[in-house]
């Protein structure tokens, strides 16, 4: 892989892979629809020349053909807010694997774990796709898309990550609770303290993400990504108040509480039939990476939760 192209560059995802495909001196194409999000996205990336970026609308195919004509491999980061999920999703997978299968390349599509519905197994690849929730049902069609025999040309992908975390996390469980703290203020949990559940730090994900897609046996696959092992909320939150010294309350908001929130909020009002997962929790198994790729990249949650905080205490300053 020469050079590459990350559909939703500026989102959380988007930008720890274009940082992770710069560090390894792989020509990087930043495409969004923000100009501002992208300038500062090359900013932070202290204007690296290997770096540039087209705007683009990901339901514009024709905008993607063109800004992906030369790229090696197509990252797909980009998505749609929950209670935009049943409107868009689909038409978003149509539309970057039609501009896929246009030009014959390689995409990758980063994705989560509502396909798999409650634990019932080792959380591999081969775990039972039996999803009881409407967005997990609708994430099976989404895979059924992106793996439909009518892209002749195309070479898919797709890697599963748990919930994450990081300085570039933007709509994880994690980020209201963890903004909370690095300010100051009374903060919320979504779900159970006492539920053990894993979590990724968003660079080790993008470590084990281009892993991935730089080995050409891996397309045709889904790809399960672990986190750095099981911690409680309770756990979590103790290493937290340790880095920023804020010992102020956080509430745990349980299935009623997000409920309640979500006759004034679109968005947990699209929470409420996931919260399984903050309730049951669900671990991936990382034995294929292994066998095939390698190590699992996993930062120690006390070193990843200081390096996150850290940065949002000086955001906020």
């Amino acid at each position: 892989m020469k050079k590459a192209i990350v559909l939703g560059a500026t989102g959380g995802t988007g930008q720890v892979i274009v940082t992770e495909l710069l560090a390894r001196g792989i020509e990087v194409t930043a495409f969004g629809r923000s100009e501002t999000k992208l300038n500062h996205l090359v900013i932070d990336n202290h204007h690296h020349p290997l770096l540039t970026y087209k705007l683009g609308d990901i339901f514009a195919y024709e905008t993607i053909v063109e800004a992906a004509n030369d790229a090696d491999v197509i990252f797909q980061c980009a998505n749609v807010p929950y209670h935009e999920m049943e409107q868009h999703l689909l038409p978003l997978g149509e539309r970057v694997m039609k501009a896929a299968d246009a030009l014959g390349k390689k995409i990758v599509i980063v994705d989560g774990i509502y396909v798999y519905g409650h634990q019932v197994a080792k959380g591999d690849e081969n775990h039972p796709k039996q999803p009881h929730t409407k967005k997990g049902k609708l994430r099976v069609q989404f895979e059924n898309l992106i793996f439909d025999k009518k892209w002749s040309n195309a070479k898919p992908l797709i890697v599963r990550l748990p919930d994450y975390y990081g300085v570039t996390s933007q709509n994880s469980y994690l980020q209201p609770t963890l903004t909370g703290l690095a300010s100051g203020k009374l903060s919320i949990f979504i779900g159970s303290l006492h539920t053990p559940r894993e979590y990724i730090y968003l660079p080790d994900a993008a470590k084990m993400i281009v892993e991935v897609a730089s080995r050409d046996d891996a397309y045709g696959e889904n790809w399960n990504i672990p986190g750095s092992g099981l911690i409680t909320g309770k756990e979590l939150l103790a290493i937290a108040r340790e880095i920023t010294g804020n010992n102020k309350p956080v509430i745990p908001l349980n299935r009623a509480a997000v409920r309640l929130s979500g006759l004034f909020d679109p968005v947990l009002k699209e929470v409420v039939e996931i919260m399984y997962i903050t309730e049951d929790g669900f671990t991936l198994s990382g034995e294929k990476y292994e066998k095939r790729i390698g190590e699992i990249v996993a930062t120690p949650y006390e070193i990843g939760l200081k390096t996150t905080l850290e940065q949002l205490m000086k955001n906020l300053t």
